[in-house]
């Protein structure tokens, strides 16, 4: 076996053993070795190692039924932080996430729609800065960025390749922020993230096979597979708010006529609601159509009726077990769940996949693509070590 193979097996072997430990913790060396196959000096130079590094705690030895008593292994929570942003159209999402995933601070920043990747780069990292400050965090336990954005992303570059939304393209993203901050960066596309943090953390903990559709500023999924986000050749699987509806349609931002995120995201639904009269905000779509408004009502339905066939389709495509609802338009007006759990039972699902697959809320809401940033960036410095 060459030296760069054997490199890779001995990165993949401890951050498996990292992974287990974390999420089954406490736990013992036999216990590992057991579920990996590895050899028992194999655990046990992996687990030296991030004792010395100060990432691992060992418990008093406890009984073992009548054999040999095990000594447990446990994390040090605070031994790493890592960085967790979410990057989009309108607003900054900035936290500082522990090894288990929860958020120790963080802070929400508003951004200007037309703000280019140069300035919104400098703010982020000034607002690392004074995040960090503010809540007295020691940044030599801060490992490292991770960042999650609507559009198509080289993650293994660190390019923003185009996104739509925020209008960059072709942006080197992880490079810049590095040289801004010192830090190193990972990125990837915002529902991919928010799937891994959803798989690890929320709603599709035990899943073998997860959808995870948004809706929001734009629409988008993000596909798990046996602990796996599919990511297709060039990382864009996924992204079913381009494909095209009505060749005669609504034009999308990306250049297209027609594409499913016109007839969902909530730019659209305003440009429509302001052709009938002034609305500043979705919040105040709703609130007309929970006035008994009719023009309002259509949109939202029509809406709700797309985010049903989107559903459909992706089942369709997929065959998962469960499809995670996530995004700004469910997480803020929960209520649309159910009515959508309605239209698939009823009218828009292949009736051979009904009762095949569940229909769940995302349990992180709004902090999901925070938290599946940060532990993205945790997951490549640990498996880089």
């Amino acid at each position: 076996m060459k030296k760069h193979d054997q490199d890779f097996m001995k990165r993949q072997n401890r951050l498996t053993v990292f992974e287990i430990i974390k999420n089954q913790q406490p736990i013992s060396r036999a216990s590992i070795a057991k579920q990996t196959g590895m050899s028992p000096t194999t655990i046990s130079r992996i687990v030296g190692e991030l004792t010395e590094e100060g990432y691992l705690l060992e418990s008093e030895q406890v009984s073992a039924g009548l054999g040999r008593k095990s000594t447990l292994l446990a994390m040090v929570d605070a031994a790493v932080l890592s960085v967790g942003v979410e990057l989009d159209r309108h607003q900054i999402q900035i936290g500082i996430v522990d090894i288990q995933g929860k958020v120790v601070a963080g802070g929400t920043y508003p951004r200007p729609a037309d703000e280019g990747a140069d300035i919104t780069l400098d703010r982020i990292g000034a607002e690392i800065d004074r995040l960090t400050k503010s809540n007295d965090i020691d940044c030599a336990r801060l490992i490292g960025i991770g960042i999650g954005l609507p559009g198509i992303v080289d993650n293994e570059k660190g390019v923003v390749i185009f996104s739509v939304q925020l209008g960059w393209k072709n942006v080197r993203l992880a490079d810049r922020l590095k040289e801004i901050t010192g830090y190193d960066v990972a990125i990837d596309n915002e529902l991919k993230v928010k799937a891994l943090a959803e798989h690890m953390k929320g709603a599709a903990i035990g899943s073998n096979r997860t959808a995870l559709l948004g809706f929001g500023n734009g629409v988008g999924s993000a596909l798990i597979v046996d602990g796996e986000i599919y990511r297709g050749k060039t990382n864009s699987a996924g992204e079913i708010g381009h494909t095209t509806i009505d060749p005669n349609g609504m034009m999308c931002d990306c250049g297209k006529a027609g594409c499913l995120q016109t007839y969902i995201n909530i730019h659209s639904l305003l440009s429509e609601a302001n052709k009938i009269r002034p609305i500043r905000s979705i919040e105040e779509l709703f609130e007309a159509r929970r006035a008994g408004e009719r023009w309002a009502t259509y949109l939202i339905d029509r809406a709700l009726m797309y985010m049903a066939i989107t559903i459909n389709n992706v089942v369709c495509m997929y065959n998962p077990d469960s499809v995670i609802l996530s995004g700004e338009l469910t997480d803020k007006f929960p209520e649309i769940y159910e009515e959508v759990v309605e239209l698939c039972s009823t009218r828009f699902v292949w009736e051979p996949l009904r009762g095949t697959f569940t229909i769940l809320r995302s349990v992180l809401s709004d902090q999901g693509v925070v938290i599946g940033s940060g532990l993205m960036s945790q997951n490549c410095f640990f498996a880089l070590e």
